[in-house]
C-alpha cells in the first residue's frame, strides 16, 4: 500500500478528486475543492480517507 503525501492528487469513491492536505496515521484529510465541477457536487470542501480506499493519481513521483 503507497501511502499519499501533501500534495499528492488522489482518486477515490467513484471518481472523486482531490489534493491531499495532511497526512494521519491511517488516513489523508482531502481538499476537494480541486475538481472543476466541486460547485455541482454539493459535498464538504474537504473530507477523510483512509489509506486503503484511495489511488495515487500524480504525486510527486509521478
Amino acid at each position: 500500500m503507497t501511502i499519499a503525501e501533501v500534495g499528492n492528487i488522489v482518486e477515490f469513491k467513484d471518481g472523486l478528486q482531490g489534493v491531499v492536505e495532511k497526512v494521519n496515521e491511517n488516513s489523508v484529510i482531502v481538499d476537494l475543492t480541486y475538481m472543476e465541477n466541486f460547485d455541482e457536487l454539493e459535498v464538504e470542501e474537504k473530507t477523510v480517507i483512509n489509506h486503503k480506499r484511495y489511488t495515487i493519481i500524480h504525486g510527486s513521483g509521478n
